[in-house]
């Protein structure tokens, strides 16, 4: 808000929470802040209880739970949300998905959380609702994750920007995360600042400027803007390794000819030293009665 001169009076923050204490703990969070805010009469399930089923959003945010089986779809069979098929009794994840781009308004911007699988997955209908919010052009960009980011769950995730109003049209940028960030323990990888700067600036340098101011480039390994036609071709597969191809790798004539004289040089030393440890060897088997 600060950073584009709004005050805390501007906005409303709207949610829902299935846990009694996270959702007790979300309001005093907001209280303190004095922030408006509607979570709902009390905690509950979004998906099988909207609590706001009349809200369109400007922006959406949320990690929902990542491939939640058996979360009750036969409850809420012919939603309306489900605009693009119904989403699987095996598998939330497009359900939560739907649910997300049905409470944005005509402008609004979601920033989605997802299991990897999302990007991909042909099970239960999953391709079907995928192509559908490909081809009503919803994809803004995709981006991968690496694994052990988060503390709960060591698997790589995603994140979906999914725009009702997109500045590019028919396009979507793909970026490739997973090779950022470092590990920190065994189980833990963490983004630092100037990995979080990367992502962010390249996201925006794409969703906020024309094609024709020249501030965003595609770059091989990292990032790429592709035509929807072209994400159809592919089945209509969002991951984003699938399109930004490979890292380009300068050849560099000097420094090879410097690493080939170092590790010849290491070759030869341990090759003298091989044929003198032969020798000794021999030396010693002929002590005690073998020659050879």
């Amino acid at each position: 808000m600060e950073n584009h001169g709004g005050e805390r009076g501007d906005i409303s923050v709207y949610g829902q929470e299935y846990t009694h204490t996270t959702w007790k703990l979300a309001a005093m969070n907001l209280i303190i802040r004095g922030i408006d805010f509607d979570l709902g009469e009390a905690n509950g399930d979004t998906l099988l209880n909207d609590l706001h089923k009349d809200l369109r959003a400007d922006f959406c945010l949320a990690n929902p739970p990542f491939n939640q089986d058996d979360w009750g779809a036969e409850k809420v069979r012919g939603d309306v949300r489900w605009k693009y098929g119904e989403p699987s009794n095996s598998n939330a994840n497009y359900a939560w998905i739907q649910h997300m781009i049905h409470h944005l308004n005509d402008t609004g911007k979601a920033g989605i959380v997802m299991a990897n699988g999302a990007m991909t997955s042909n099970n239960n209908n999953e391709n079907i609702i995928r192509a559908g919010i490909v081809e009503d052009d919803l994809v803004e960009c995709m981006i991968a994750l690496p694994s052990k980011l988060f503390i709960n769950t060591q698997i790589p995730a995603c994140i979906f920007f999914l725009t009702k109003n997109k500045k590019h049209k028919g396009k979507t940028l793909f970026i490739d995360a997973r090779h950022l960030g470092r590990l920190e323990t065994a189980a833990q990888r963490v983004f630092d600042e100037e990995d979080i700067q990367r992502i962010a600036e390249t996201y925006h340098s794409w969703a906020e400027t024309g094609e024709t101011e020249k501030i965003y480039e595609c770059i091989p390994g990292f990032c790429k803007a592709v035509h929807k036609d072209d994400i159809a071709a592919l089945g209509h597969n969002l991951s984003p390794s699938r399109y930004v191809g490979s890292v380009e790798v300068e050849e560099d004539e000097a420094e090879f000819k410097e690493d080939m004289a170092t590790l010849t040089a290491a070759l030869s030393g341990q090759i003298t030293k091989s044929v003198q440890l032969d020798d000794e060897i021999k030396i010693s088997l002929k002590e005690v009665g073998y020659d050879i």
